[in-house]
């Protein structure tokens, strides 16, 4: 194996900067192609998907690259394209950076977006209204605590358009300096997150104090200025703020996920694993909901989630919030929707987009 590495000769630092210049032509292509797609509006192209990506280079060439590499490195390029094309399009999340938010939001859009944190989610609805960025990305449930209320509540004051979603497993860390397990005093992170590790801390922590912060990236940052602190938070954290993982995975559910939302002004055709998002109110009387629940029913439409959200000031009001299988633009959902609206004092359709991974 040796004779042969030995057989081959080496790079010359010439060559290596010859590829990289037709690499960055070839960028400076990708570039114009992609400023091509977006025109004068704030109305811009979603990133492809790495499925979507996986079908098209089975049927083309690799380079000899594995195929996970291959999507990975085209995903990354799209994402540096797209802010080069279009650098007045930036994507808020629920900050700081490495929150739960921002990891979902790069798992989407790729790590060469233009990121720009939010203190909350409304704020995050009230940059997209305002034309300020182009996407946000919010959480809006969890596998282990349910609906995020707050994210609802903004849907229900301000509607936007939801044009994808993201699942991100949530693994949880226990983060501190130097720390051993027995030497923690207080654990730091955001409320939800104290939540999905309760049981965990309730038989290894018995006696920490728990407190709550704004975001588990918050709470590292504190324990990266306290030596008897810990964090709740993801390993990207920890290493943003040069802690150690104490402890790993101490979420009580393994399969912990929460599903975000990516909101904007895009409208995404039908792309074949579609589902649509509806918000509704119906008037009350008895068999309303068992009516509207009918119309899907009728056209054969399998829902997905459905959350009754309370209408601040209006006793024993709610608005409906229902995730279905299928596109907007599909006859028999249109059809469905046309027979709710019939039915439904208040509706809107929050979007049609692809099911997340």
């Amino acid at each position: 194996m040796s004779e042969h590495n030995e057989s081959i000769p080496s790079p010359t630092s010439s060559e290596i900067a010859a590829i990289d210049s037709e690499l960055l032509r070839l960028l400076h292509l990708r570039i114009q192609a992609e400023t091509r797609t977006g025109g004068g509006s704030i109305l811009r192209r979603l990133p492809e998907s790495a499925a979507s990506i996986a079908a098209r280079l089975s049927q083309g060439d690799t380079q000899g690259l594995d195929l996970e590499l291959a999507i990975g490195w085209l995903q990354h390029a799209d994402s540096i394209c797209r802010r080069a094309a279009h650098p007045a399009s930036p994507v808020v999340y629920l900050g700081p950076i490495y929150s739960y938010s921002y990891l979902a939001s790069v798992k989407f859009f790729g790590s060469g977006a233009e990121f720009v944190p939010v203190a909350t989610i409304a704020a995050a609805f009230d940059e997209i209204v305002r034309g300020q960025a182009a996407f946000g990305v919010v959480p809006v449930e969890n596998s282990t605590d349910g609906r995020v209320v707050d994210t609802l509540g903004m849907f229900a004051r301000s509607p936007v358009e939801i044009c994808g979603e993201v699942l991100l497993p949530i693994h949880h860390c226990l983060l501190g300096r130097q720390l051993a397990r027995n030497e923690v005093g207080e654990v730091h992170s955001k409320p939800q997150a104290l939540s999905q590790c309760r049981n965990w801390l309730s038989e290894h922590l018995p006696d920490a104090k728990l407190v709550e912060v704004m975001s588990t990236a918050a709470a590292a940052a504190t324990a990266a200025n306290n030596s008897n602190v810990a964090a709740i938070a993801s390993r990207e954290a920890g290493i943003h703020q040069g802690l150690r993982v104490i402890d790993e995975n101490i979420e009580d559910n393994q399969q912990n996920v929460t599903r975000f939302v990516v909101i904007g002004n895009c409208r995404k055709p039908a792309q074949g694993t579609d589902k649509t998002s509806l918000m509704f109110q119906l008037s009350h009387k008895p068999g309303s909901l068992a009516a509207a629940m009918t119309a899907f029913q009728t056209a054969g439409i399998n829902l997905t989630w459905i959350e009754s959200f309370p209408l601040p000031n209006c006793p024993n009001e709610y608005l409906f919030f229902v995730e279905l299988e299928g596109h907007r633009d599909e006859q028999h959902v249109s059809e469905a929707i046309a027979q709710l609206r019939i039915l439904a004092v208040r509706l809107e359709v929050l979007g049609s987009y692809p099911k997340g991974s």
